[in-house]
């Protein structure tokens, strides 16, 4: 029987790219692969690439030509492409890159496992594996997790219905596909019993959960939070159309759902929404926001904005400007416009310069770092509890409710030697030079995490 296969993992892209990465991982740690943290010492090198955006493909293509080269030198014996980048360009990819070994589809992985196993230099697999039609939305199965002990990302549903006019996902994934009630909650048991405190809820459109099933986003909100242990939960990616109201209650209300929803709105203006081919208008925009804001007392919104979408004018940035300064919106991500094949968008004659989106990307940032300095600047002196995601030494970096991980910002808090997964009080003392908390402890640290394989 010939030698276990070292293996390292390369991932790019969102949280749900993130799953599929750590499936992978399981199911070639089932095979009998070895997953090494770093490339240096690893036999096969694999990327999960990005395909979402002009910026997410150059960096998938400048991963596989790093790892192409390190075969070259003789530092990897294989190289593997998977995820989003193969989805979408499929067999295109075999003749850009011809000393890859072996690309793979979005699929279940395990045929994905079983190839990589046999990349040991005496057995001839196949180059290309097809994923054979769209992944059922059925439970994960095992997942070596990358996400520190405290917190760990569930995916509710696959694809997406939309029909954004820049958006190439439903492409890639397909339509929208909800994971049924029952195998949501096993994952979430599995995760909660492997001592994960935070559930950060990803899918492409959150908010769609359960409407093919007879059923709302609310009642599978409901049934995680009601499960045994001490986790909470987090929503990302709420769709702002057709927004399921009895979310409201339990957000205000139910103490393991966080007091926090990622709603990306892509833009203010009506004008440039409905080029957008978004549902809704500005105004709609608006009075989802005004009815969150008042419904639910010291709620924390993210969003994200898309930038220089064609014919946007400086009239639609102002627009987006005074939205931003007028909800004081600090929690945000900014993008620009990328023209992806085979979406509307793309076929639009009325581009905006590069130069120009830029500029606006920047003046919004601004507006953004200005009512985020605000904001944080009003926690000074304050106490908050924060859940710890890293310690060093007696420093630790940790977040707050109002903070999702990976994309907001961070609390450090300096003089504890809480463990990882602990929730802990602290007193907030000044702002880093980025806007981060500074904080001392003001209680002993709870219990920490356990094992961390579900």
């Amino acid at each position: 029987m010939s030698e276990p296969t070292t293996v390292s993992l390369v991932h790019l892209g969102c949280a749900r790219n993130l799953i599929d990465s750590e499936v992978m991982l399981a199911r070639m740690a089932e095979q009998g692969c070895i997953v090494s943290g770093t490339l240096e010492g690893a036999e096969v090198g694999i990327v999960n690439t990005c395909s979402f955006i002009g910026p997410a493909r150059a960096e998938s293509e400048a991963v596989i030509r790093d790892l192409v080269a390190r075969k070259r030198r003789g530092e990897l014996r294989a190289v593997v492409v998977a995820g989003c980048l193969v989805q979408r360009y499929r067999h295109a990819l075999l003749g850009r890159f011809p000393e890859v070994d072996l690309f793979a589809e979005i699929s279940d992985y395990q045929a994905l496992a079983t190839a990589v196993r046999a990349l040991d230099g005496t057995r001839v697999g196949p180059r290309y594996l097809a994923a054979g039609g769209l992944r059922e939305p059925e439970r994960e199965g095992a997942r070596l997790l990358a996400t520190p002990g405290s917190y760990a990302y569930l995916r509710i549903s696959h694809g997406c219905d939309h029909t954004c006019a820049f958006c190439a996902i439903p492409a890639i994934r397909g339509p929208h596909r909800s994971k049924p009630l029952a195998a949501v909650l096993d994952e979430a048991r599995e995760l909660i019993g492997a001592g994960v405190k935070e559930l950060v809820l990803v899918a492409e459109d959150s908010t769609a959960w359960g409407r093919e099933l007879g059923l709302e986003l609310p009642a599978l909100i409901e049934a995680l939070a009601e499960l045994e242990g001490e986790h909470r939960l987090r929503i990302m990616y709420a769709y702002p159309h057709r927004f399921p109201w009895g979310l409201v209650p339990l957000l205000r209300d139910h103490p393991r759902v966080v007091k926090y929803l990622d709603v990306p709105v892509q833009h203010a203006s009506t004008r440039v929404l409905r080029a957008m081919r978004r549902a809704g208008s500005g105004e709609a925009v608006r009075a989802i926001l005004d009815r969150l804001l008042a419904e639910v007392p010291g709620i924390t919104l993210r969003t994200t904005f898309l930038l220089g979408y064609p014919g946007e004018t400086e009239e639609d940035v102002q627009e987006l400007l005074g939205f931003v300064r007028t909800y004081r919106l600090g929690r945000f991500g900014a993008f620009p416009f990328s023209p992806e094949e085979g979406t509307h968008g793309a076929t639009l004659a009325d581009q905006v310069p590069e130069a120009v989106v830029e500029d606006r990307i920047t003046r919004l940032l601004e507006a953004r770092d200005a009512n985020l300095r605000a904001s944080q600047a009003a926690l000074v002196g304050s106490t908050l509890e924060v859940l710890v995601d890293e310690l060093h030494g007696e420093r630790a970096v940790a977040h707050g409710a109002m903070d999702a991980p990976e994309v907001d910002l961070v609390a450090e808090v300096q003089g504890t030697r809480a463990t990882v997964g602990a929730r802990i009080q602290v007193e907030v003392r000044e702002l880093d030079a980025h806007a981060n908390l500074v904080c001392r402890p003001v209680k002993p640290a709870s219990a920490g995490v356990g094992a961390r394989r579900p």
